[in-house]
């Protein structure tokens, strides 16, 4: 599609569409601080319409999957399921072999007897949320040093937790808000029988690869399609052929009216953690220590996994899903570090904390409080600066490694086991346990891959991190290795149990502590994190953490109550969160305008000629015909055309991936899959100018499953809605449960 437009006039759009609509709400507060804001800019609906604890609401029909991975939403009355491809990307996958490729050709359960269960998925809906704030801070106290204050709030962290559980029989989950200033608890209903209902090819799903991610204009079908399953009661219940799709107390309506610049947007979803009150010194941390770090070691277990994925179709099957964790965010700490540059951020925070600090000294009392708190800041960061390199290089480089990662995981309860003194009664559960890991650790596993990235990860961690911070067994072993880290690890791998899932059931047939006390993969791990992760680090940095700890809730109280006419949420912590917004253009450099949509005519522009499938352009001819005959029927836009994505200005972050956006009528528009090159800094510093949400446009996805896959009575299931009415299915209940 081609539109003329006049810059200035898009500008003048851009601004005014672009601020006021930063921050993740929290849904308990929608009422009092969102809703007039929301209406103005097109929201039909009330505050309780979308949070309701008593009646059925919008809030029963957002999903957290999988504890807030992603996030997903009821489309049916009979559990039918939206998320993103990636989402799904490794339940596809685990179904997946070089007989029945479905990452490669996509899946459609043409029934609900086709659905494939997903083992360990799990899906968990928000049944209320309550302030604790009043009860927690009661008990607490400004002279108390903040490891003792933290002590206590973890203490009745867990009481409340045991209380509210006991009674509901609810999950429960206690949040710190505002640097420890606030408390809230959310209560969840999970349900462990999700299965697969439909995915595209990769080639829609992934379009674009780790060339677009990140990036606009997009044309990607980021969307997967799952059910949530009850007992025949209607109650959670573990998988069973005997069950029945689950009965939601709300679902999406699905809009056929398109979207067009300036229409309202709003996005509900699990986001799972931003920084947005980072210090200058934070900054500074992360721009030129931490995220070097991981892009460059990611980028070495990117290269060396590739390798293996080319060389074979079963390899690049059971590594699908690792590469693509591994590649999402090596590309995402790049994008942030370049956007924190570029937008000058620390530059910004540093003008935000010498305002605070002359706020904070101009009166007493205030100077009294808030006084100290850049101070703090400053010093505990030098504190800790010493062990942001070596922590980071345990989280990537030792965790890096499948063969010590499993040895931990798997390991270190058996290792009690055998320790304790009532051993007879805890190692044959503990080894049963460890031979059911092993069947799902080393179905994607392949021993050569991780033979290469062991040793490039040994290799980089000696190299790179003073003596200092390296454990006793790596010393030793750089002495052994004499630089010949490939060598070293190969008899690392001859020698350890957990090699190969056959020596693992092996040892496990009559497992002592002596054999696994020696074990060299276990031996190393135990060095890495006990010695170093969770001994030398923490040790060392405590005393400087505290301070960091203590400047971070009294910058957030005190930025409170120096803003007091602005409204400020808390940073994300996959809580369920609103953010709301308008469709529209941004203007990502000088003399470049972005349109706020694409068109299939995208796909066609960018596909590569070539029978690869496995290409990051490649588009399946099945697609190309459907495009270029262009019998896109209802899903067609006024001019004929099918969008393909589209960008709003919503606040998101990682675990909203999934979310359902939706328009002022609460019906679904899209599903959100990614953020934009030129906000990649979002996390940390908001860009009102540049922040947007791309999304999958929900008629695309209608299309390809109705006209590309053939599966049109998973339309049927849907309430298609043009003009939509608000629409409150099943009214009083939540979930199943009845209200109160």
């Amino acid at each position: 599609m081609k539109k003329v437009i006049i810059v200035a006039l898009a500008l003048l759009v851009n601004a005014t569409c672009s601020y006021a609509h930063e921050g993740m709400w929290l849904l308990n507060k929608l009422k009092e601080i969102n809703e007039a804001e929301m209406k103005g800019l097109g929201l039909k609906l009330s505050a309780e319409d979308i949070y309701n604890i008593n009646a059925s609401s919008m809030k029963d029909a957002i999903g957290r999957l999988n504890g807030g991975s992603c996030t997903a939403e009821m489309i049916s009355s009979q559990g039918l399921t939206l998320t993103n491809h990636h989402c799904a990307y490794e339940a596809i996958q685990s179904h997946s072999s070089v007989q029945n490729d479905y990452l490669t050709d996509g899946f459609w359960a043409m029934n609900k007897g086709e659905e494939l269960p997903v083992d360990g998925m799990f899906m968990s809906y928000l049944v209320r949320i309550d302030d604790l704030t009043e009860r927690i801070n009661s008990s607490l106290t400004d002279a108390m040093s903040e490891g003792d204050r933290q002590g206590k709030v973890q203490q009745m962290i867990q009481q409340i937790k045991a209380e509210m559980m006991g009674e509901s029989g609810l999950d429960v989950d206690v949040k710190q808000f505002f640097g420890g200033n606030e408390f809230y608890a959310f209560s969840y209903i999970t349900y462990n029988d999700v299965r697969l209902v439909g995915a595209p090819p990769s080639s829609i799903g992934k379009f674009g690869g780790d060339t677009d991610n990140w990036m606009w204009p997009r044309h990607t079908g980021d969307f997967s399609m799952l059910r949530v399953y009850t007992g025949p009661d209607g109650k959670p219940a573990e998988y069973s052929k005997d069950n029945v799709p689950f009965k939601p107390g709300w679902h999406l309506p699905v809009s056929l009216d398109g979207v067009k610049e300036g229409d309202f947007s709003m996005i509900m979803g699990f986001p799972g953690s931003t920084d947005r009150y980072l210090s200058s010194f934070g900054v500074e941390h992360a721009i030129n220590i931490e995220q070097p770090a991981r892009v460059d070691l990611r980028g070495e277990k990117l290269r060396l996994m590739k390798e293996d994925m080319d060389a074979s179709d079963a390899v690049r099957i059971k590594y699908a899903a690792k590469y693509a964790q591994v590649s999402n965010y090596w590309k995402y700490f790049q994008g942030q570090t370049r956007g924190l540059k570029r937008l000058k951020v620390y530059d910004k925070k540093v003008a935000l904390e010498n305002e605070f600090q002359a706020w904070a000294n101009a009166d007493p009392a205030r100077k009294k409080k808030y006084g100290e708190t850049i101070k703090l800041l400053k010093e505990g960061y030098a504190g800790i600066e010493s062990t942001v390199l070596p922590n980071a290089y345990v989280q990537e480089a030792a965790f890096g490694s499948e063969i010590m990662a499993f040895s931990l995981r798997g390991g270190y309860r058996l290792f009690d086991a055998l320790s304790s003194e009532d051993k007879a009664e805890y190692v044959k559960p503990m080894a049963e346990r460890l031979r059911g890991m092993a069947v799902d650790h080393f179905k994607d596993y392949n021993q050569a891959t991780d033979r290469k990235v062991t040793a490039k990860m040994l290799e980089r961690y000696a190299n790179d991190i003073p003596e200092a911070y390296q454990p006793a067994w790596l010393k030793a072993a750089k002495l052994k290795a004499k630089g010949n880290w490939k060598k070293y690890v190969d008899k690392m791998f001859a020698k350890s149990i957990f090699a190969s899932e056959a020596k693992l059931n092996s040892f496990l047939e009559n497992p002592t502590l002596k054999v696994l006390e020696k074990d060299p993969a276990l031996k190393a791990m135990n060095g890495f994190y006990f010695d170093i992760y969770a001994g030398k680090i923490p040790k060392e940095s405590s005393a400087a953490q505290e301070k960091v700890d203590r400047g971070y809730r009294l910058l957030q109280a005190g930025l409170q109550q120096m803003n007091a006419e602005k409204n400020y949420y808390p940073n994300a912590n996959s809580t369920l969160r609103l953010s709301y917004g308008v469709v529209g253009d941004y203007v990502p450099a000088d003399g470049v305008v972005y349109d706020y949509v694409t068109t299939t005519d995208g796909i066609l522009e960018k596909q590569e000629m070539t029978v690869d499938k496995n290409h990051e352009f490649y588009v399946p001819d099945h697609l190309v015909k459907l495009v270029e005959k262009g019998d896109f029927g209802q899903y067609a836009d006024e001019n004929g055309e099918l969008i393909v994505c589209f960008i709003s200005n919503n606040d998101i972050t990682g675990g909203n991936s999934g979310s359902p956006v939706i328009n002022g009528d609460g019906s679904l528009i899209g599903i959100a899959f990614d953020g934009n090159w030129e906000a990649m800094s979002g996390d940390i510093a908001f860009e009102p100018e540049l922040q947007r949400t791309i999304s999958v446009y929900i008629r695309y996805v209608l299309w390809i499953i109705d006209k590309y896959a053939g599966a049109g009575h998973l339309i049927e299931e849907m309430d298609l809605a043009k003009k939509t009415k608000l629409v409150k299915p099943n009214p009083g209940l939540i979930k199943g449960i009845e209200a109160n």
